[in-house]
């Protein structure tokens, strides 16, 4: 393999109680997750702001270590490379406040808020792998809907939630009310069987 060459992406796999330890290896290497780890959509706003970059860190760590969905990592030789949070709607009390992406339905989803990925294994799929590994992922734990909140490639914020390409990509649709100022993304799966995503 070429010096400069990563190495190839192998797996994806849920943060678990068994790979908190994982989630905070790949948080030791990259300092701008580490500064929110994945807090501005599970704290309400004035919870963010208030809590300091260690106290985020913990909090992450917490939810993790106990079981809490989080998120999948993507690993290449055993080390993790790239991350999506992904957990039910409900637990993200930023999101659930935040009313340019207010519900459309009362139907319980899902929500995808958050990648994150290694430089060197960016612009290689691997926010596409990670989106349908994350899917598969609900689907195992009972979920029905879930969504994603993509933003454009020339949006100069929230450029870390995906972009409707990739969702598109993975299957997922559009159903973005009218008037609506952000972009509302939904997988349905079918209730008799997880989807087969590749």
């Amino acid at each position: 393999m070429p010096q400069n060459t990563p190495a190839r992406v192998t797996e994806y796999r849920p943060v678990t109680t068994n790979e908190a330890h994982h989630l905070n290896r790949f948080s030791e290497a990259h300092g701008k997750f580490r500064y929110c780890s994945c807090m501005r959509w599970r704290l309400t706003s004035s919870e963010f702001g208030r809590a300091a970059k260690q106290g985020r860190i913990r909090n992450l760590q917490h939810l993790a270590a106990n079981g809490v969905p989080t998120g999948i990592l993507a690993y290449a030789n055993d080390e993790p490379v790239g991350w999506c949070a992904i957990a039910p709607r409900e637990l993200l009390l930023g999101l659930e406040r935040y009313r340019k992406l207010a519900r459309i339905d009362e139907a319980p989803v899902w929500s995808v808020t958050c990648f994150f990925i290694d430089a060197a294994f960016r612009r290689n799929g691997l926010t596409l792998g990670l989106l349908r590994a994350a899917v598969q992922y609900a689907a195992a734990n009972g979920a029905r809907i879930v969504e994603g909140y993509p933003v454009e490639p020339t949006a100069t914020s929230y450029t870390y939630m995906g972009s409707p390409s990739t969702f598109a990509g993975a299957g997922f649709r559009d159903v973005t009310p009218g008037g609506r100022e952000r972009l509302i993304y939904r997988y349905e799966i079918p209730a008799e069987k997880a989807p087969s995503l590749g």
